[in-house]
């Protein structure tokens, strides 16, 4: 990387630091009785370098801008001592791999398990992490997905803002730790993810703004204030910042893939954009030699960028897909504030969006969004595989976010929730689940930060001020008891207590999804490679009725009755049934009588004649 301490193999260590609005850069080497202050020399378009003799792993420093303001390295590998505090020098090579077989997954093998380092074990940090690992295995979990891990201010928090993107954060764990859990991770098949952050910095420990201006734009503007410089004077040196951060992660850590958050909030009017120019340098970096993973998070629906044949070798895997959650929310607990707007109508409006989204991607592909202001939202996606969606029925936004950040078993009843289940776990898409969603866990996941008083404060005041037009909290005295998020108590309120899935009725909702995912595993991931919808319907009411032509030539059928009213439509056909949510299965087959909350899966072999693995026949789900 040309940012940051590199050790050089008996030389000592350089630092580099790109400082084009400073007018003097010092290197101040910590020790315990001194600090020894470096000068560093200035090059070209604003570059700051020193090469120390003395400098090794472990050496702690800072730079200090104009004799004043004293920083931490903006490619810290490690900051000990959070964010305000002197970055250590690390040694990559330091640390012994044992993956060198390890070439990654097919992305249509994913089934990706989302989880918060510090609230996803008991110990909270990357070693307590790695002691889980091998349930999610027998679960059926093939990719496990860390929310951002870069520094961010204080003890805990979401960690969307980060302020060292290259720095795990030490309340987690040291850079080795980080490694010994993907290490572990690859041992036992599975592929790990992390989620990064491009689109802003955090409103605390971030100094660019001191040394380093053009680091921004006041062409563009985000919610979070100036935008990133993507595509003025100094851009080019940004978008190397960033893109040596994906390369970074996926290189020293052997990540296998990175998910990127909210790309619809990067202003840039570059040519090429910032997102193609990314996905170019991490496909011509790893080739043929692994399966590499790039995800967005995409407001727009975008679908250009997920088209191979658009994009070619500068494309993104998959997208998460809200649409898919925010039909399947409004159909199971009937919400209407907010985002659900666009999805709730007349009755059974959202249903007819679910069969759009199960089959076509988007259920937004350029129609007008009355909750975005009438603008039009998304691009046609019924081209794209069906693996081109990451779907999901909670995360950590559509959870956190809420004013209690209460989870979906508050919500909705135990049958819809199954349904739901097994929408999710044998549709095409590629599911996710939130961490704990496995054993309906209980503990909410609450929005949490850990800033300075004065900063927290605010952050606790705007976010009782934003529900203010959610049903509930109109009243001050309701926005009250919303969770304050400096406080420690909303932290530890959404740490998981695993020991509950052992017993029930946790421990018959793991077998539930076990059960699921070892369907999907032995009858779908075979075929799932180039899977695309062929047919969508609300057939009657709340019944839906989906088809996919699978990579190997069978159908997959769907047949769901989302909805607490029984109803009548065509019986069920007479090929294989993979999986159905009650025994009532053989009166839908018989004379097209639909229970509620039932869910049907139908497979149907190729009509050429090959042999397609055997379906299982019959299933009732185990009782939950």
């Amino acid at each position: 990387m040309p940012f940051g301490a590199a050790v050089l193999p008996g030389l000592g260590t350089r630092f580099r630091l790109w400082a084009p609005t400073a007018r003097r850069i010092e290197l101040l080497l910590e020790r315990s009785d001194a600090a020894a202050v470096l000068a560093m020399s200035r090059g070209v378009d604003g570059w700051y370098e020193a090469l120390v003799p003395q400098a090794g792993h472990g050496s702690l420093y800072r730079y200090r801008v104009n004799d004043a303001l004293l920083v931490p390295d903006p490619a810290s590998r490690c900051n000990p001592h959070d964010v305000g505090g002197p970055s250590m020098v690390v040694d990559p090579m330091r640390y012994r791999w044992h993956d060198a077989a390890w070439r990654g997954r097919p992305w249509h093998e994913a089934v990706i398990y989302e989880v918060h380092v510090g609230t996803g074990s008991a110990a909270g940090t990357f070693r307590g992490l790695e002691d889980e690992l091998d349930r999610l295995v027998e679960l059926g979990v093939t990719a496990v997905e860390l929310m951002p891990i870069a520094d961010f201010p204080g003890a805990r928090g979401w960690g969307y803002d980060g302020v060292l993107p290259f720095a795990p954060d030490a309340s987690y764990g040291s850079p080795e730790d980080l490694k010994r859990l993907i290490d572990a991770g690859h041992a036992r098949g599975l592929m790990m993810l992390l989620d990064v952050v491009y689109n802003h910095f955090g409103p605390e420990g971030n100094y660019l703004h001191d040394y380093a201006g053009t680091f921004f734009s006041e062409r563009h503007h985000t919610p979070w204030g100036s935008a990133i410089n993507f595509d003025g004077p100094g851009s080019a040196v940004v978008r190397r910042f960033f893109i040596d951060n994906a390369l970074y992660w996926l290189e020293e850590f052997h990540f296998d893939g990175l998910r990127f958050d909210a790309v619809h909030a990067i202003r840039d009017d570059g040519d090429p954009p910032f997102l193609i120019e990314l996905a170019a340098r991490v496909r011509a970096a790893y080739g043929g030699q692994r399966h590499v993973h790039l995800i967005l998070e995409n407001d727009d629906n975008a679908a250009h960028l997920l088209d191979p044949q658009a994009r070619g070798p500068a494309r993104f895997d998959a997208q998460w897909n809200d649409d898919f959650h925010h039909c399947l929310h409004t159909i199971l607990t009937g919400e209407r504030d907010g985002h659900y707007a666009d999805y709730a109508g007349a009755r059974y409006t959202a249903h007819r969006r679910l069969a759009r989204v199960l089959g076509e991607g988007f259920a937004y592909q350029g129609e007008v969004s009355p909750h975005r202001g009438g603008r039009p939202r998304g691009e046609p996606s019924s081209h794209l595989p069906s693996t081109a969606f990451v779907s999901f029925l909670q995360n950590h936004d559509q959870v956190g976010n809420r004013a209690c950040g209460e989870r979906l078993d508050r919500l909705a009843p135990r049958v819809a929730r199954r349904a739901a289940l097994a929408v999710l776990l044998l549709a095409p898409q590629i599911p996710l689940l939130f961490m704990g969603e496995e054993w309906q866990a209980p503990e909410p996941f609450q929005y949490f930060c850990d800033f300075e008083p004065g900063l927290a404060a605010q952050v606790t005041d705007g976010r009782r001020r934003e529900f203010a037009g959610f049903a509930g909290f109109e009243a001050a005295d309701a926005r009250a008891l919303i969770p304050d998020p400096a406080a420690r108590t909303t932290f530890e309120r959404s740490r998981l207590d695993r020991g509950r899935a052992r017993h029930a009725p946790h421990a018959g909702w793991w077998r539930y999804t076990r059960r699921l995912l070892a369907l999907r595993r032995e009858h779908l991931v075979p075929r799932l490679a180039g899977t695309r919808g062929v047919r969508h319907e609300v057939i009657t009411a709340g019944l839906l009725h989906v088809e996919w032509r699978m990579g190997d030539g069978s159908t997959l059928a769907l047949y769901a009755n989302l909805d607490a009213a029984p109803v009548r439509g065509p019986a069920l056909p007479e090929a294989p049934m993979l999986f159905a949510t009650s025994t009532l299965a053989r009166d839908a087959r018989q004379d097209g009588r639909y229970p509620p909350w039932f869910v049907a899966w139908v497979l149907t072999p190729p009509r050429s004649g090959r042999e397609a693995p055997t379906a299982p026949g019959d299933h009732a789900s185990p009782s939950v």
